[in-house]
């Protein structure tokens, strides 16, 4: 079974699929792409064997994100939940400003996974470095970003959607558009809007996967 599950905010993707195992009994489960603790949005989750192994197809789908980045202060996980590394004034912005700077992004483009990021280097992963306050090299991987748009911008914060391939981070593609404009930032919401064929309007809420899943078995 293949289920597309809108992760609440505050929850990891393993606490949905922990949920979940829990629920059905069923120890052969997984999702297609790791969200962070503070995104919310679609997960898509394989429950049983054959689901599980189908989870590839969404894994390399294109993921939609809509984020919101705010700008003149830097954290050290490049979201909401992070401390506060850096201040910087905001210089004055416009629309034309902005889209030519999202548009540095557009195409192919090579990313540096953040610190704060479950990817791992020689065997560790990296946020457990960045807890001990340890930051090493990490090697530029090779991304595509297939839409970049300007959804609102105020004084301090632009909200922006973006389709982009598997292996993207929204955050640190946040503090790096922050860095074009001459400032810093971090973002202090994102949710995933689309993966492959399932769209935020498509999913379940978990309360819903429970109700679904107990009236089955009864």
């Amino acid at each position: 079974m293949i289920v597309a599950v809108n992760k609440p905010m505050g929850w990891t993707s393993f606490d949905v699929v922990d949920k979940i195992r829990s629920l059905t009994g069923e120890r052969k489960i997984g999702h297609a792409g790791t969200l962070d603790p503070f995104a919310a949005g679609v997960l898509v989750v394989g429950i049983g064997r054959g689901s599980t192994k189908r989870l590839s197809e969404f894994t390399n789908a294109y993921k939609v994100y809509e984020a919101t980045l705010r700008l003149g202060l830097a954290t050290d996980t490049l979201d909401v939940e992070g401390k506060i590394t850096e201040q910087k004034s905001i210089p004055q912005l416009n629309e034309s400003k902005v889209l030519a700077v999202f548009s540095l992004f557009m195409g192919t483009i090579e990313q540096v996974p953040p610190m704060y990021s479950a990817k791992k280097v020689n065997g560790q992963k990296l946020y457990e470095l960045a807890r001990k306050n340890i930051t090493i090299e990490r090697e530029a991987v090779t991304v595509e970003i297939k839409e970049l748009l300007l959804l609102s911008l105020f004084d301090h914060s632009i909200k922006f959607r973006v389709n982009c391939s598997k292996g993207t981070y929204i955050r640190q593609l946040g503090a790096d558009i922050a860095v074009k404009l001459d400032t810093v930032g971090h973002l202090t919401e994102l949710t995933r809007t689309t993966v492959g064929e399932y769209k935020l309007e498509d999913c379940v809420e978990f309360a819903q996967v429970e109700e679904q899943w107990m009236s089955t078995v009864i």
